[in-house]
């Protein structure tokens, strides 16, 4: 009885706070999970009650609803004050939050009410699609939460290197977990021996034939993932090849973002297949011959790591975050960001030859299961998280 006592006493208390339930699903859970199991962590969860998101989290993590709008709001100051007074009343040791809304309010409120460990996971650089004045405005907010943290956590060494070359943070604060990424990638999910099984499956669903060529994509249909020049390389590559299909995992929640009149000649073309979220991506990732991630901007880019994993050879922009979940010439091929006619002759190129889409994709599957493996990276995170406590008792 004493033992359980103490080892109850001796317990560290982590709260994760994003602005949607969406990226405590994708990315919190199996870290969470880890970190209860292995770590002696009570878990705590804060963000927005949306799609019965109580009704779904395990019996191990303690849910918090605050309601946090997306975009700039004047319930933020709500917001604030919900999170200070949970903060002041549960006395959290480390509260780590990400996405901007959340990481704002929650970097605020936790300074206010004190708590030891204040982590900003930046997962991704909001501004760097921006320019001009609102540019500058976003940049400003990214120093304020840098500022009213303790410590600052990019998920790529890319995001970690432009933001020290912005001057959002000091290198005396700041790190890069491992190799990077937020939550690594599932082995076991994404099992590569399941890969001809998939494959056969979902070509079979959406009646692609052995001989076509699929060019994969898995993100929100947006300008900011680069879908407009996505669909306008396509077409120019259809003029060249006749065996060509493109297939689009992610729902469309910008419309007003895409090219409208690209978009609905897009969504008549037979040859373009919208599915919309799914939740088995692994398998859809069998299907591709070639991914591409043409965006304007990114956190890490976990689907590159996923799609190597599947022995897919990948095309992303130069920017930081995806270039380095692969290895240029390598793994894949890098293009200059919203630049339709390098992704046209880069996904010409993978066509093309399928020997480089092979070796490409065995190298990409060696790569992202050696140095992107979630529980090796969880092993990583669970000693950094000890590290900041250890920190703070030392008053550094």
């Amino acid at each position: 009885m004493e033992f359980q006592q103490s080892c109850k006493e001796n317990k560290k208390k982590i709260c994760f706070i994003t602005t949607t339930p969406i990226t405590i699903k994708a990315f919190i859970l199996n870290m969470a999970k880890y970190l209860y199991e292995k770590g002696n962590y009570e878990i705590y969860c804060i963000c927005n009650d949306e799609e019965n998101f109580s009704e779904q989290i395990p019996n191990y993590i303690k849910y918090i609803p605050v309601k946090m709008k997306r975009g700039i709001s004047i319930t933020g100051i709500t917001a604030i004050m919900r999170l200070y007074k949970i903060f002041k009343q549960e006395q959290f040791d480390i509260i780590q939050y990400s996405t901007p809304n959340a990481s704002m309010y929650a970097s605020i409120a936790g300074k206010i009410a004190k708590i030891k460990v204040r982590l900003y996971c930046q997962w991704g650089i909001r501004y760097v699609g921006f320019s001009g004045i609102k540019r500058k405005i976003f940049k400003i907010l990214e120093k304020i939460v840098a500022k009213n943290s303790t410590w600052i956590e990019p998920d790529s060494y890319g995001n970690l290197k432009f933001s020290q070359r912005e001057k959002l943070y000091s290198p005396e604060n700041s790190s890069v977990v491992w190799n990077g990424s937020a939550s690594g990638v599932n082995l076991e999910k994404f099992n590569i021996t399941n890969k001809e099984k998939w494959r056969g499956e979902i070509r079979s669903k959406y009646n692609i034939r052995n001989e076509e060529i699929v060019i994969g994509f898995v993100g929100r249909l947006d300008r900011d993932k680069g879908i407009n020049e996505l669909l306008r390389a396509f077409y120019l590559c259809k003029n060249e090849n006749i065996g060509l299909k493109l297939l689009l995992i992610g729902n469309a929640d910008k419309t007003e973002t895409i090219d409208e009149e690209l978009y609905k000649i897009a969504k008549k073309d037979e040859n373009i297949i919208f599915t919309g979220n799914v939740k088995d991506t692994e398998r859809y990732f069998s299907a591709m011959d070639i991914f591409t991630l043409p965006s304007y901007r990114e956190g890490f880019g976990s689907v590159v790591i996923e799609a190597e994993t599947m022995e897919i050879p990948v095309i992303v922009t130069n920017i930081p975050g995806p270039t380095d979940a692969m290895v240029e010439n390598e793994t894949g091929l890098v293009i200059e960001k919203a630049n339709v006619e390098e992704l046209k002759n880069a996904i010409k190129k993978l066509a093309d030859n399928p020997f480089l889409r092979n070796e490409m994709g065995k190298k990409g599957h060696k790569f992202s299961k050696e140095n992107f493996d979630e529980n090796r990276l969880f092993e990583y995170i669970l000693e950094d998280r000890n590290r900041l406590l250890d920190l703070w008792i030392k008053g550094v």
